[in-house]
């Protein structure tokens, strides 16, 4: 059930029928917290964001967080328990994002830091951040780019 009073930003149908290629959807606990995490530490655009739903936007991606009580009819609304982890064995790469400033930031607004930037064997460097909900970011660039 959606709690937002405002006029929604766009209509959601004329929003996914603008959608492209490979989208990202991620169920969180409190949008503005994960706003929080979202800008300040991944240096996202927010296109949107009220209780309910946001749209963002950064290092040539787009994706979108929707509140779990939005989910009140989905199948995975069983599997939102608050003491359920989120996003469990997945990755979600950020290339782009400066991973020394990303750390930097998530150690200042107290994000947990998984491993700190470093530069892997595969050309990137990066560090591993875990968010208030539990997703793993690994924000990263090409080692020749810094």
């Amino acid at each position: 059930m959606k709690r937002a009073t405002e006029p929604s930003w766009m209509p959601a149908p004329e929003y996914g029928r603008g959608l492209r290629g490979l989208g990202l959807n991620l169920l969180v606990r409190d949008v503005p917290a994960a706003l929080a995490f979202q800008t300040g530490v991944l240096g996202a655009v927010v296109v949107h964001g009220d209780v309910d739903f946001a749209a963002l936007r950064g290092y040539g991606a787009e994706w979108m967080l929707h509140a779990d009580h939005t989910y009140s009819d989905h199948p995975l609304k069983g599997s939102l328990g608050a003491d359920m982890p989120r996003g469990i064995g997945a990755e979600l790469r950020l290339y782009g994002r400066d991973p020394d400033v990303a750390e930097a930031q998530a150690r200042a607004l107290g994000f947990k830091v998984l491993a700190g930037a470093m530069d892997k064997p595969h050309g990137l460097r990066e560090s591993y951040i875990i968010d208030q909900d539990g997703y793993l970011w690994v924000p990263g660039v090409p080692l020749e780019a810094i």
